[in-house]
């Protein structure tokens, strides 16, 4: 756990706001018909309710969350899962599509934009800081810690990072930093990122999570939207400025990473791909995942769907009910079939003689008789046909589904009517 809490608790006056307007497009059909937010994770959560339960935990009681892309999945988990704060207890849960508020032409232009649009229901709570959360990314961190950081480095702007191993960081926006960490420089997929003064062969990369006191954010938001030449983007504009023009400081993931004892690093994931999103889940079902989603002490809050508990029939040679190193939520039933490795969501039925291995199986899906499904993603509500070998003929694998370099294949419903056509 971090070291916590030298001064007042500064999140009893701070917002968290979220935004969950992004398709996430290198999950490819997984993000079809839902924002990545709402892409299910860990058997029963969304990726949304890492991020929601962080400011949950951290003492954050007003929160905003801001959504565009076929937002309708998202809003619907939020609406059945985060409607407990009450206005009586001064907390506040505001659900923000993209409604073209400022101009009926215009949508969400930018993360920042994402913002301003509300800059005037975000004012109306008072609060003195806002942290800006992107709403994609799997971890568990203490808000609180980095905004006593904030406030006693006297920034501008503070903003979480990441720290990895040079060389990987090309990928992301990276800060260069001084020896006490305020941020000289802001460089998006550098191709050669600069090192950590005090451990040249690591970098410092954005996790897209910002602290700002709120009056400033403000200010530098209507700044940003009467320049024209601005994307209205916090990674693009607002960042790069304040690193020029003010004091940006870097907050280090390490400072404030939440880790139970059976967590070893810390941990944060952003499962933007199919072959991570697999492993990430997958992970869980070893014994001891890299992430604990059992620790009492940092709860990840979600929708608890009301569902019997799972059951597991049959107990005959070659048709026994079984489980082994996986996980299966609330509603699933097992029957007469073999899963290693593997992880099913709310209500799977698995039926007779199928067997399972290293399946990350969403909501709803039925798997026939017979099948046998190997390294994959089944989306939610599949009816996955008696019979069907997935997993063991790669060329046959990519003509009907869509198969990674690592060999996971996803598997949606459209991919599976093609294949009685």
């Amino acid at each position: 756990m971090p070291q916590r809490r030298p001064m007042p608790n500064l999140c009893r006056n701070a917002m968290a706001y979220v935004l969950a307007g992004g398709r996430g497009s290198r999950l490819k059909e997984l993000t079809d018909r839902r924002a990545k937010p709402a892409v299910h994770f860990g058997g029963k959560s969304r990726i949304i309710d890492f991020a929601l339960s962080n400011a949950m935990n951290s003492g954050i009681r007003r929160i905003g969350v801001a959504t565009q892309y076929k937002a309708h999945s998202l809003i619907r988990h939020l609406q059945h899962g985060w409607n407990f704060f009450r206005p009586e207890r001064n907390e506040s849960f505001d659900i923000l599509p993209a409604s073209q508020r400022v101009s009926e032409h215009r949508w969400y232009e930018g993360t920042a934009d994402a913002v301003y649009q509300n800059i005037d229901i975000v004012e109306r709570h008072g609060v003195e800081h806002i942290i800006i959360l992107a709403g994609d990314h799997v971890y568990k961190m203490d808000y609180e810690v980095m905004l006593q950081e904030h406030v006693s480095s006297g920034a501008d702007v503070t903003v979480g990072c990441i720290e990895v191993p040079r060389m990987e960081a090309t990928g992301f926006g990276v800060m260069h930093v001084d020896p006490t960490d305020r941020i000289i420089a802001f460089v998006e997929k550098p191709s050669d990122p600069p090192g950590i003064p005090d451990q040249p062969n690591l970098a410092l990369a954005s996790m897209g999570i910002y602290a700002f006191q709120a009056k400033f954010l403000f200010d530098q938001l209507k700044r940003d939207a009467a320049d024209l030449e601005s994307s209205r983007d916090f990674g693009k504009d607002i960042i790069p400025h304040l690193v020029k023009h003010g004091h940006a400081q870097a907050h280090r993931f390490t400072q404030s990473c939440v880790r139970s004892t059976e967590e070893r690093e810390a941990y944060w994931r952003d499962v933007g791909t199919i072959d991570a999103y697999w492993a990430a889940n997958i992970d869980l079902c070893t014994v001891t995942p890299e992430l604990d989603l059992y620790d009492h002490d940092w709860p990840i809050w979600t929708y608890a769907e009301i569902a019997p508990p799972a059951k597991f029939v049959h107990d005959a040679a070659g048709r026994r009910g079984s489980a082994v190193s996986s996980l299966v939520s609330g509603g699933c039933i097992v029957s007469g079939a073999q899963l290693h490795t593997s992880l099913l969501f709310t209500r799977v039925h698995v039926h007779s003689y199928a067997q399972l291995q290293g399946a990350v199986i969403m909501p709803d899906v039925d798997i026939g008789r017979g099948a046998r499904l190997t390294n994959v993603v089944v989306d939610r509500g599949v009816r996955i046909p008696r019979g069907l070998i997935v997993g063991e003929d790669p060329e046959l694998d990519a003509k009907r589904f869509r198969r990674t370099e690592n060999g996971i294949c996803l598997i949606t419903a459209p991919m599976v009517a093609a294949l009685e056509d």
